[in-house]
């Protein structure tokens, strides 16, 4: 099995009866008792509140002394969960059993009856004796019959002392009967009463009720019992979202929590009546080893969950991105080789998870299959197929017919996943163990075996759902174990709030995509992706490009560089020719440069495509790079890919196929501006010879490359008849780019397309795109590309109070800069992000202008202060384009100085950067603040 990164509490740890602190230490409920009582006996007010009171005080001195003294036991020992939490629960027990014997010293009884006896139990997770720091006490107070007036003081007596004690406490106060005729009826009473755990009172009422659950309740209804617990179980996966690789998981909730290991032993204890957890390996349920992996995951789980509760100093689950640097520095991690501490803890936080779910697969699909689904199958009852030689069916599931000789020809741990593609079946915890612990097998000698490489291309190739097999192979080991070299990304987490998944998941998320192209399922969604496949390219080239773009990741080194050198090492391996294996290593190399072409420059500019023409030399590479993109950018997340990004890369593909197949010097601004002012013309119909004459004669080159002529169509008729003083705004959802087009039309003076970025951040717009020209006669032309905090095209309902922040902004009535810094404001959840600042000048990138690329954390007003320190320092935007990444984000001007020229002076490079980062700093300082 996969090693994890940090110290653990091992299989073999001291029980945890040992306790985290002597048990001498934590509380000695008889002494406290009789102290309280004493000092209850000497009251001059015999009032039962005073008593209380007086209990209450000797109680929460105890509590606050031993919780302190667990507190520093724990972050002296921060992977000691297991002692952490049954401590906590020895401690709960010692203060119930006080607040008993107290309550039963304010109420005496004399000559008590048979009706007059009262058994308290603890119940769920208290039940099990296991509590985080802030975890509720939940309590079943037991009577013989129906409750008299005596046992109802008393009860009430203890929970004034509990609550006064601030623990929170949950209760119910019942008969035997009652119990069993609430848990015949209600599943969770039900699983509430099966870790009831006596505490104190009247011990033989708590055996009268074990019995009966047992016999009466219990016995009977094993199956009732599992299909609940496992549509409960689906049910909370589905509110947790449905998968293990969430970005800000819920320990005890989420798939692969410990309420999962907890279903576990539930339904091992109720079928088996097992008295721990431990006892699943007596109940034949789970093996020694699978055991150990049980109580390691379960340590690590509840390790977490205490740390939260005591960060947060209140019930806590979910470890958000802030909660998880502080859990991680608390259970010891650091910083090291390429990656943040929160990356280490998070890769083992998800790799344990992931067992958790192969020990849950492995425990629940015998019982799936007898209680709740009859035959475990891909497909539909009439596409039945019988499984191959050497395999057999158990429960319909796929098994090794004869383990010994399945071991005996190792290509067997490959064949078995190609067979349940083949034949539709899943395949069965019996041989996905022995595959499991049988690794071993696969060898150097196996990995350059021609027909292991066979199958392993065939299992992306030739079933049309590769996704189903890799990610099975991925939790057992055998991906890892064939391409050494993916072990490092399993699990690993990115910490940024884009990225949505694992490394690994990522990259079987990107191939799933893939596979979904080619079964024509996204055809209405990516038509050019699709169009590309239809008309054939390498698929091998392509499924193995996606298995190892991301395989360098977690490394100092740049991990296309680092991913392109594996990459050409593991290509052959898999079966690849020569030039198959020299394409991979190319697309692994620069995966993120069409990417990055279309999103961080401006495609108008020619030198943009000639260069990126240059870069990818065929037809043939463009088209895979392209469809290579798409998969990888919709396998980031379920919201990352939208119409916007569809037409960037569409257009960067249209504008590169013609410079290829035209020539590079087809790609050139006086075409482009003759193209422009034909086509402008074709929509002025309305329009005489002479007025669009003067239109074409009013801007300059740039104008006419920069943009599409729908733009330029609306610019030709806002700039008609305007005056001086007037503004023109017009607002165009643009569904296609998922975006809104708010165009002006203005005189131009310094600082324009800054006051205008001000304003549009003040009325909660997102710019993703911006270009501004100025006309020969002085008119400011600026246009930008808007959505709403969704993503999705703004509003232009809300288009009123735009036009007024603008006029109100442009007129000096609202200064943007303090406008904004209340707004101007990182979440809390996302302040751990570490974006250091990047600033790059690049004069090679266009012709005319030069490229100022700010790569820094986003915030509201980070484009407003960017552009206007330009402003301030006498730079020209002529163009911004800015690419989101999460909570990241990379701004993008081409701009000209005063006179018109690049900036090519290293010192006024470096004096705009130093402004350009101490704006940033002066930013992020107003919005941590």
């Amino acid at each position: 099995m996969r090693s994890i990164s940090t110290p653990e509490v091992p299989a073999t740890a001291a029980p945890a009866a040992t306790g985290l602190v002597p048990h001498t230490d934590l509380i000695d409920a008889p002494s406290l008792t009789a102290a309280i009582c004493a000092e209850i006996a000497g009251l001059t007010d015999t009032d039962a509140r005073a008593a209380r009171a007086c209990a209450v005080r000797h109680m929460a001195a105890e509590k606050a002394r031993a919780n302190a003294a667990l507190a520093a036991a724990f972050a002296e020992a921060p992977l000691r969960a297991r002692e952490l939490v049954s401590d906590q629960s020895r401690l709960t027990d010692g203060l119930v059993r006080t607040a008993l014997a107290v309550a039963q010293h304010l109420h005496p009884l004399s000559n008590p009856t048979e009706g007059e006896r009262i058994a308290v139990l603890a119940v769920g997770g208290y039940g099990r004796a296991e509590m985080a720091p802030h975890s509720d006490v939940d309590l079943l107070f037991l009577t013989p019959w129906k409750i008299t007036p005596w046992a109802e003081a008393v009860i009430e007596s203890m929970l004034y002392m509990l609550w006064d004690l601030k623990l929170k406490v949950g209760h119910s106060s019942r008969t035997v009967a009652d119990c069993l005729r609430l848990g015949r009826d209600d599943i969770t009473i039900r699983t509430a009463l099966l870790e009831h755990r006596f505490i104190c009172g009247h011990a033989l009422l708590e055996t009268e009720l074990s019995d009966r659950l047992w016999g009466d309740l219990f016995k009977t209804t094993g199956r009732e019992f599992i299909e609940a617990k496992l549509a409960e179980r689906a049910e909370r996966h589905k509110r947790q979202g449905g998968q293990r690789y969430v970005l800000e998981p819920n320990v005890k909730e989420a798939k692969g929590g410990l309420r999962d290991l907890q279903t576990l032993y539930w339904i091992g204890k109720y079928l088996h009546r097992v008295p721990s957890s431990a006892g699943l390996v007596a109940a034949g349920l789970l093996t020694g080893e699978e055991y150990a992996q049980f109580e390691r995951a379960e340590n690590f789980l509840w390790a977490a969950r205490c740390h939260l509760h005591y960060i947060a100093k209140r019930p806590v689950d979910q470890l958000t991105f802030d909660m998880q640097v502080e859990v991680a520095a608390r259970m010891g991690y650091r910083d090291g080789h390429g990656r943040r501490a929160v990356e280490h803890f998070m890769q083992d936080y998800f790799r344990h998870a992931t067992r958790v779910g192969e020990l849950t697969r492995v425990f629940l699909t015998e019982l799936e299959a007898r209680h709740a689904k009859p035959e475990a199958r891909l497909m539909g009852f009439f596409s039945r197929k019988s499984v191959a030689k050497g395999y057999k069916l158990v429960q319909g599931r796929i098994d090794a017919a004869d383990p010994a000789k399945f071991l005996s020809d190792k290509l067997n741990l490959l064949r078995a996943f190609e067979e349940a593609l083949r034949s539709g079946y899943l395949l069965h915890p019996n041989i996905m163990r022995l595959i499991a612990a049988n690794l071993d097998l696969i060898d150097d000698e196996m990995r350059d075996d021609p027909e292991a490489q066979r199958i392993f291309l065939d299992l992306m190739l030739k079933h049309g759902n590769p996704e189903r097999a890799l990610r099975r192979m991925n939790e057992l080991g055998v991906l890892s174990a064939f391409i050494p070299e993916f072990e490092n990304i399993v699990a690993m987490m990115q910490f940024n709030v884009y990225h949505h998944y694992t490394v690994d998941e990522h990259i079987i998320q990107t191939i799933s995509t893939l596979a979904q192209i080619e079964r024509g399922e996204l055809v209405e969604d990516l038509p050019l992706s699709s169009s590309i496949l239809k008309e054939g390219v390498s698929r091998r080239v392509l499924y193995v490009a996606l298995l190892l773009h991301d395989i360098g990741k977690g490394r100092p080194e740049d991990h296309s560089i680092i991913g392109a050198q594996m990459a050409r090492r593991i290509a052959p391996r898999l079966g690849l020719d020569e030039e198959e294996s020299e394409t991979v290593e190319w697309l692994v190399r620069y995966h993120l440069l069409m990417s990055d072409m279309a999103q961080k420059r401006d495609i108008g500019d020619p030198r943009t495509v000639r260069d990126f023409a240059k870069a990818v030399k065929t037809r043939k590479r463009l088209d895979l790079l392209t469809v290579l993109t798409v998969c990888d950018i919709r396998g980031v997340g379920p919201n990352t890919w939208n119409n916007w990004k569809a037409m960037l890369l569409r257009q960067l593909h249209g504008l590169t196929t013609d410079a290829l197949e035209g020539g590079l010097e087809s790609i050139n601004r006086e075409k482009r501006e003759d193209e422009a002012k034909a086509a402008l013309r074709a929509r002025l119909v309305d329009w005489t010879d002479e007025a669009i004459r003067a239109e074409w004669a009013r801007h300059y080159a740039p104008y006419w490359q920069g943009l599409t002529t729908d733009t330029q169509e609306v610019f030709a008729r806002l700039l008609q008849g305007l005056d001086d003083t007037e503004i023109r705004i017009d607002l165009h959802p643009e569904p296609a780019r998922d975006a809104t087009r708010a165009a002006f039309a203005l005189a131009d003076h310094p600082g324009i397309f800054s006051r205008l970025a001000g304003a549009l951040a003040l009325v909660g717009a997102n710019v993703v795109d911006a270009k501004t020209y100025t006309s020969k006669d002085g008119y400011a032309t600026p246009v930008f590309w808007i959505q709403d905090a969704e993503g999705k095209p703004y509003d232009v309902e809300r288009l009123p109070r735009l036009t007024q922040m603008i006029d109100k902004t442009l007129k000096g009535e609202v200064v943007a800069r303090e406008a904004l810094a209340g707004r101007d404001k990182v979440k809390k959840r996302e302040r751990e992000f570490r974006f250091p600042t990047h600033i790059t000048f690049d004069n090679e990138g266009s012709e005319i202008y030069t490229i100022i690329e700010v790569d820094t954390r986003d915030r509201p007003g980070l484009l407003f202060d960017l552009t206007r320190t330009l402003a301030v320092n006498n730079m020209q935007i002529s163009s911004a384009v800015i690419a989101t990444y999460g909570a990241q984000v990379v701004d993008t001007f081409y701009v000209k100085d005063m006179f018109g020229l690049k900036l090519h002076a290293k010192n006024r490079q470096e004096a705009l950067e130093k402004k350009l980062r101490q704006a940033i700093t002066e930013g992020a300082e107003r919005a941590s603040a």
